[in-house]
Formats: structure tokens, sequence, C-alpha cells
């Protein structure tokens, strides 16, 4: 029995399905984490298409590869891998790797609590694991520091008009929209298809007229929209869509104005909404932050300090949510199989 390719993984979902690969993938090099996943980017990009196209993947799927960590207080490292890009990190990703992490036995569960440092290529995120019954209850993660770019700003949408957005960094560049500026559009699983349309025209002339820059992080720019509103339900105070681009956008091509929807909370697009709360002083330090998904489960997050990237005033953000496994896989690549990095079809992908 002879393939290309055969990659084994743990596949896990909040909401959103995040696949973690566990083994398969050669030696990467680098001396951090952040360089081995410029590395791949580089030199195997055909991994990422191949676990996250069909036939073994669709528009929303994220996933994670376990990579030994560079930094002597990190337990383990994990390069995110997603459909247009390398993300430096990815909140839900990171509570599914920790979910794996411990509920495989790759690296020991202490009950009730175990405590982690994790290499991710944004740097080292610390994490408290909720443990009961071999089972990963709840994951705690400090996320890298999140600051508010442009507050309140307003943006011409073709076929929208104008939209009053911020934008915010939360591990990720994030423009967000009050869903209530479009009449009759609701955070419902019903109204999927116009809030993804609606979605990746925001994002687009978003990119287009407003500039975004991190230090740390030269030449990534927005590439995530979230719309945001309120929640009718009680345990939740605000509720949210990201959605996030599944091709290559075109204003001249109506088929193109689409993406895939964020099916759980979004951990780093709850950071940079908690940012941009704070900066607008509708958010306290140490004030919890209960932000809902589309498909009703919540992340908690909260902001636990200040610092400062750079010139720009910053937070720091905590995030607990929890991750489920259903299954685990082993991923072939035929030698005969002439699709070597999958393949897309234009009625559900962009």
């Amino acid at each position: 029995m002879g393939f290309k390719r055969m990659i084994q993984a743990i596949d896990t979902h909040a909401g959103t399905p995040m696949r973690v690969i566990t083994g398969g993938v050669p030696h990467i090099p680098g001396n951090s984490v952040y360089e081995k996943m410029k590395w791949l980017e580089a030199n195997d990009d055909q991994l990422r298409k191949l676990m996250l196209r069909e036939p073994r993947g669709y528009p929303a799927h994220c996933c994670n590869l376990l990579v030994p960590p560079n930094h002597p207080e990190a337990d383990a490292g994990y390069i995110i891998m997603e459909q247009i890009e390398y993300p430096v990190m990815s909140g839900g990703n990171t509570i599914s790797v920790v979910t794996v992490l411990l509920e495989m036995g790759i690296l020991p569960m202490k009950e009730p609590i175990t405590e982690l440092v994790l290499e991710a290529p944004a740097g080292l995120i610390r994490v408290t694991a909720e443990c009961k019954n071999g089972k990963v209850k709840g994951v705690t993660f400090k996320n890298v520091p999140a600051f508010a770019v442009h507050r309140d700003a307003g943006i011409d949408v073709p076929h929208l008009g104008k939209v009053t957005v911020d934008v915010g960094w939360g591990g990720m560049f994030y423009v967000i929209a009050d869903v209530r500026q479009f009449k009759g559009l609701e955070l419902i699983p019903e109204h999927g298809a116009e809030l993804a349309r609606v979605s990746s025209m925001i994002r687009q002339a978003a990119i287009e007229q407003l500039p975004v820059a991190h230090p740390d992080y030269p030449g990534i720019g927005i590439t995530v929209s979230q719309l945001s509103g309120p929640s009718d339900d009680p345990n939740a105070d605000w509720k949210n869509v990201v959605t996030m681009a599944s091709g290559e956008f075109s204003w001249d091509d109506p088929s193109t104005w689409t993406g895939a929807h964020d099916r759980c909370p979004c951990g780093t697009g709850t950071c940079a909404k908690m940012a941009v709360l704070h900066a607008k002083g509708e958010l306290e330090l140490n004030q919890d932050f209960r932000h809902q998904g589309i498909v009703g489960n919540i992340y908690t997050g909260r902001l636990v300090g200040t610092t400062n990237i750079g010139e720009k005033q910053a937070v720091i953000p905590t995030i607990t949510g929890t991750s489920w496994i259903y299954g685990m896989s082993t991923y072939v690549l035929d030698h005969d199989d002439p699709f070597t990095e999958g393949f897309t079809l234009g009625d559900i992908w962009a």
C-alpha cells in the first residue's frame, strides 16, 4: 500500500470544524513557530489546500498542525491554516488544539486543572484547562494583546451604500459592523446566505479604504468580517457571525460576493470586539463579555489588563470556551489522484 501522503488527524468542532494534524508531516525547519509557519507557507502549501479543500474539507473548515515548540517555556507548538491564509492566532483553533493534546494523551492531563503554555505563530499562549473524568470541560487562554484601529469609520460599499464599521486586532484584523444597519437582516442561520454576501462586500470595501498595520506582523491586513448585534439569549451579552473568505473576491463577479461563516463564537474576533468596546468606553477591565455565535454556543471573554503594541494602546484578553472531538482519521493522497491540492466548485466556494 503506497500513497504520496498519509496524514493522521483528530477532528474537532466548536460549531466550526477544526482539524488537528498529529502525524504524517515531515520536520519543518525554523527557529520559532512563526518561522515554521512561513516555511510551510512557502514550501508546502499543498498541505493546507489538501486538508481544507474538497474532498477532505469544505469552506468553513480550519486545520492545525502540531509542531515541536522552539521556546523553552512552551509545551507544544501549532500552526493554524485557513482557506486563504495562515493566521498567527486563532481562538477556536487554540481551544481545539488544547482539547486534542490533553484528551488524546499527547500531553499529561491533571484534574481538575491543567496549565499549559503553547507556542503559536503569534508567540506564547498561556492556557488553563478545566478537566474532569478524562475530558476537557473548558479551556481558558490568555490571548495576544488586542487593540482598536478604527472606530465608527464610514466606508462606501457598492450596492450597500455608506456603512459604519470598527476595525480591531485580536490575532487577525477584523472589520466589524452592527447588523442593525441592514433592514431585515438577522444573525440567524436562516439568513446565512445574505449575511455572507453583505459581510464579504464590507470586508472588501474595508480592505480598500481602511489601512491597518501591526508592528510585529508586517503585511497582514484585514482578512475577516464580523457582523454583530444584540442576542435574545439571557446567557449572552452580544451575538456575532464572522465570515471568512473562501476564495478571491471581485466586484465584477457577484458570484464571489460570499464566504464561509465561522460556526463558533470566534475567539480572536471576540478579542477584537472587546478591544473596540473598551476603546469606546463600553467594556471595563475584568468584566465578563459573553459572546454568542450563530449556532448558539458562547465564548466568554474578559479583559484582564492593558499594555502597548508599538504606539497603540492595547488590552490583554482571555477567552473561555469548549471544543469537542468527533473523529479520528487517516487522510491519504493516492499516487494516481490528479487532485493533488484538492479542488473547489463555484456552487459553495467563492
